[in-house]
């Protein structure tokens, strides 16, 4: 029985993907509106025909493997426990008397195959990166931070993992209440730890050198009234062409950090306006927000897990071999349930994102009162990562973190419209 749900599960997988082929290739087309055309919007008016066509090939790829990477986890899982390889992990993993460690051991057994499986998958978007000229990192770089993800992620998945096994066993009707509570501590520390301890071992930050454009920065700052100790730049030259700024961290170590490419390719202007954009989540608390967001989203997907795999199990455990909850030859499966939910919640919290994003443009349209600036620096910064400027809307629902650059350059044609009647 287990052997046909498993063909079936890479048939329906096989169906999938193939359907979202040709909607991404062939049916999919975001377009430029006829009102738009020939506009500062319009792509046409700030690439060159060879960026146009890179955007369009690049953007599509990436794309097609957002929509079919996430399923194929799923697939994974499934075949995992389909095939008895979650208990055979178990088995190796027994090792010791203490229960810890052999949830330990189980848990690196795991971690262990599903990076080796996806490893093909990520190699070929880092040369896929490299061919369109958006990465610059060496293999022998890109293979450290690859392992350095591996034991910074295992590392973290295995401090949960146990915790939350032993919460399932102490008690298997409120373990997700007490998880959720236990959650809340972790994320703020994590987040509060993140710029200086996690971030400067894939890169090296230093306060900015350009000290003319640092006092710039420092009056604008004021202007906000934001403390101005908080600026840095990134040395991310040596891994990629692509420009961003971005605020980080909680409390006395939240920070707004340049990346070096975003000051070697852009004017004083339109990085006086990135940085007014970035003081603008500063202003806004968007990241207490989005802490806060990201912990209720946590409730609510304990909980549905907490319904659902009890379930699961009663209803397909003979076929998914998984005895009880409680024993960690479950684990596939509730990851597969927490990748299936935030799959799900893409939209929602994309679209969260874009509302603070679009806010930040607003409050930096406003900080700066440079129109012109605005719109260059939506164009470089399409133009360095081969954006996709008005995607298909199945691709931004589940893809976009930010308004496509086509909604940020009308935002500013429309605040500048508005400002000159005014």
């Amino acid at each position: 029985m287990a052997k046909k749900w498993g063909i079936a599960a890479i048939i329906l997988y096989a169906v999938y993907a193939l359907a979202m082929y040709f909607y991404i290739f062939h049916i999919s087309s975001g377009g430029i509106p006829d009102a738009i055309k020939g506009t500062v919007a319009d792509p046409q008016t700030f690439m060159t025909e060879r960026e146009l066509y890179l955007s369009d090939e690049y953007s599509k790829i990436r794309n097609f493997l957002f929509f079919v990477v996430t399923p194929f986890e799923w697939l994974m899982y499934i075949l995992i426990l389909f095939m008895g390889l979650s208990k055979v992990f178990e088995k190796w993993a027994d090792v010791g008397k203490w229960k810890v460690i052999q949830n330990g051991a189980y848990l690196f057994l795991l971690y262990l195959f599903t990076t080796v499986v996806f490893y093909p998958i990520d190699l070929y978007r880092y040369w896929l990166s490299k061919d369109y000229g958006i990465g610059t990192q060496t293999f022998a770089s890109w293979m450290r931070d690859y392992v350095l993800d591996f034991w910074i992620n295992f590392g973290t998945t295995l401090i949960v993992v146990l915790v939350l096994y032993w919460l399932i066993r102490r008690s298997a009707k409120r373990w997700w209440l007490y998880a959720w509570l236990l959650t809340i501590p972790f994320a703020i520390f994590m987040m509060y730890i993140q710029p200086v301890v996690i971030d400067p071992l894939y890169n090296d930050f230093y306060p900015l050198q350009d000290k003319e454009l640092e006092e710039k920065i420092l009056a604008l700052a004021d202007k906000a009234d934001i403390p101005s100790e908080h600026v840095f730049e990134v040395n991310m030259s040596e891994k990629t062409n692509s420009l961003n700024a971005y605020v980080t961290g909680i409390g006395d170590n939240s920070r707004i950090v340049l990346w070096d490419t975003t000051l070697k390719s852009l004017t004083d202007e339109e990085i006086l306006f990135i940085m007014a954009h970035e003081m603008g989540h500063y202003v806004e608390k968007h990241i207490y927000v989005g802490m806060a967001s990201y912990i209720f989203s946590i409730l609510i997907g304990l909980w549905l897990i907490s319904k659902i795999m009890p379930w699961l199990i009663r209803k397909f455990g003979t076929i998914l071999k998984i005895d009880n909850m409680k024993d960690i030859h479950s684990l596939p499966l509730m990851l597969l349930l927490i990748s299936f939910l935030l799959f799900l919640s893409n939209p929602i919290s994309n679209y969260i994102s874009r509302y603070q994003e679009t806010r930040a443009d607003e409050y930096a349209m406003e900080l700066t009162d440079d129109p012109e600036a605005a719109v260059s620096t939506f164009q470089n910064l399409a133009k360095a990562g081969l954006s996709e400027v008005n995607p298909p809307l199945l691709v931004k629902l589940f893809r976009y973190t930010h308004p496509p650059m086509l909604e940020r350059i009308n935002t500013v044609a429309k605040f500048a419209s508005k400002e000159s009647t005014e």
